[in-house]
């Protein structure tokens, strides 16, 4: 059985067809599904995904290329109640990105801290989306080493990766993995510590080969699994059990 620990399947790539995207998913033999929020219809959308399909759970949080619409203690308190539901698993996903540099960093810090401070105080591991932003990213987690944390879709550095699992956070790969052109995510992927590695999709983006430039959908994880497999060297069926193991235990499931 395998774990997709990232995706977004209340995305608007899947309103035509999601319950034949479940059916397929299921008959990969995907057991499980993190749905990842952006912003707060997003969690909306999270919360009624739970409701609606018995392998899907739910983190809920404010994306940093939403932070200028975050509502302060207005949407903290929000995601307080939809925490409470009961496949609510995470707060997520929510960090820094600074490739655009659409939305002010300091705006996107203060936003990322306030998340920090209700996942400790819901005791609720985080989901945590760094895009160019390693650095920031860090120094601010350096004050949260209480919390569960994982670094979805990870891409950055050996040297980084080790200083995550020094703090005693988590990894997790997307279908990059596969791509030709991925040199820093294979290395890292290959040294990590099994007990430390999760895989996702983070559908509709980033599908792998042989999927390249279509819909990605929980159904090709699997092939993240068999790259892990390759860089593991053990079965597929291994990396399975130890990711959704993993995945299991970081999200409390």
């Amino acid at each position: 059985m395998f774990f997709d620990t990232h995706a977004h399947l209340d995305d608007r790539q899947f309103e035509a067809d999601l319950p034949d995207v479940v059916a397929a998913f299921r008959a990969a033999n995907v057991t499980r599904v993190v749905n990842a929020s952006c912003d707060m219809d997003s969690c909306a959308r999270t919360v009624a995904l739970t409701r609606a399909y018995p392998e899907i759970y739910g983190a809920v949080g404010v994306h940093p290329e939403a932070a200028d619409r975050f509502c302060g203690e207005r949407d903290i308190e929000n995601l307080r109640k939809l925490a409470k539901e009961e496949k609510i698993c995470a707060i997520g996903e929510i960090g820094l990105d600074y490739y655009y540099d659409d939305v002010s960093r300091d705006v996107q810090k203060n936003v990322f801290r306030a998340q920090l401070d209700l996942a400790r105080e819901l005791k609720f591991p985080v989901i945590v989306h760094d895009r160019d932003a390693h650095e920031d990213c860090l120094n601010i987690l350096r004050d949260y080493t209480d919390l569960k944390v994982v670094f979805h879709c990870y891409s950055g550095s050996l040297e980084f990766a080790k200083n995550l699992i020094r703090l005693g956070f988590y990894l997790s790969f997307t279908g990059v993995l596969t791509f030709k052109n991925a040199k820093a995510a294979p290395t890292v992927a290959q040294w990590a510590p099994r007990d430390r590695v999760m895989i996702e999709t983070d559908c509709p983006y980033l599908a792998p080969i042989p999927y390249r430039g279509k819909r990605n959908t929980p159904q090709h994880v699997p092939e993240v699994a068999k790259r892990l497999a390759q860089l593991w060297g053990m079965d597929i069926e291994e990396v399975a059990r130890i990711t959704t193991e993993n995945g299991l235990r970081f999200f409390g499931i």
